[in-house]
């Protein structure tokens, strides 16, 4: 399971005790203002939880899928109670809650030709826009015109082998003035950054002012996932892991400069799932031995981890 990490460790916890699915639970994510939860699983079910007073309470099953739905996203509640999940069986769908715990599905993307494995909703300031990543090596992008009130998309080939994780760049202006930024890691070892290209109207691999390509190489197996810093400055940073054990911090000084491996964080197991807080200034690693660490920036630039939560044989423990 994926717990978004929010702040301390105690706050993930209430994820591990839902029990109204009927099969292994996939993900969960808290909503913008951590009021509901979205939790997600094998069962082919999205299901949506009331946080309050530290208790959990079941308000709505979401059923559409026709597969194990592996991920769930929120939008930002400027364009309402909108919720995305995506699945084993091709297919995106987007939910709108249209009445008090009442939910539809208002969009479904069916391009996809195998296994839907990531969702990630772009900044707000760019408007309503999904990105989903398939084991049938495409991104899809699909966004929604407020003025036609319809959606449209496009997809696009990223990893010939599959994709398993797509993430979107921080918008650095107000208005979404910005370029439109995507990282996405695939089952090639690679990492790559696209960008928006606003003439041609299509999605390209970015290139640095040398004109070389941003595909980051040094993972040696299947990059599980990308995730990139929240946190708007004049450099980029972009956490990748991979089933080689490792997750690596790639670092951009400036538009159009060359990513870097500014540090490679190693691992008795593989890596599975990365999750920044809200500032950027800490991020959490899932392995596969059933611990979350944490790693924060150190005053001398190194990431260091600074706490572990160990949820081996269902008793989480927290230590340095």
């Amino acid at each position: 399971i994926n717990a978004e990490y929010m702040g301390t460790p105690s706050e993930c916890l209430f994820f591990f005790e839902m029990q109204e699915h009927e099969d292994l639970i996939h993900d969960a994510q808290l909503d913008y203002y951590g009021r509901f939860v979205a939790t997600c699983s094998s069962d082919r079910t999205v299901k949506i939880w009331q946080v309050k007073d530290n208790k959990q309470t079941l308000v709505s099953t979401l059923r559409g899928h026709d597969g194990p739905v592996w991920q769930v996203a929120w939008a930002h509640p400027k364009f309402g109670s909108v919720l995305a999940s995506c699945s084993y069986d091709h297919k995106v769908i987007v939910w709108k809650e249209i009445s008090q715990n009442q939910w539809s599905p208002v969009h479904t993307y069916s391009e996809h030709k195998s296994s839907v494995n990531s969702i990630a909703w772009a900044p707000h300031e760019f408007g309503l826009i999904l990105a989903s990543a398939s084991s049938d090596g495409t991104l899809g992008v699909s966004s929604y015109d407020e003025n036609g009130k319809s959606w449209s998309s496009t997809k696009f080939e990223a990893h010939k082998s599959g994709c398993n994780s797509v993430s979107w760049a921080p918008c650095n202006d107000p208005n979404g003035n910005s370029a439109k930024r995507l990282s996405s890691g695939g089952c090639d070892n690679l990492a790559i950054v696209w960008r928006w290209n606003e003439v041609i109207h299509q999605w390209e691999k970015e290139k640095d002012s040398s004109r070389n390509e941003s595909i980051l190489t040094d993972h040696t197996d299947w990059v599980r996932d990308v995730a990139w810093c929240p946190n708007v400055s004049s450099s980029c940073l972009l956490a990748t892991c991979s089933q080689d054990r490792t997750t690596i911090i790639w670092s951009q000084q400036g538009d159009s400069q060359k990513w870097k491996n500014i540090q490679t964080l190693t691992f008795p197991e593989a890596v599975w799932r990365l999750s920044w807080n809200v500032m950027g200034t800490i991020l959490a690693v899932t392995t596969g031995n059933n611990k979350v660490s944490l790693f924060k920036e150190s005053p001398t630039g190194a990431w260091k981890s600074i706490s572990v939560l160990d949820t081996a044989n269902g008793q989480p423990s927290v230590g340095n």
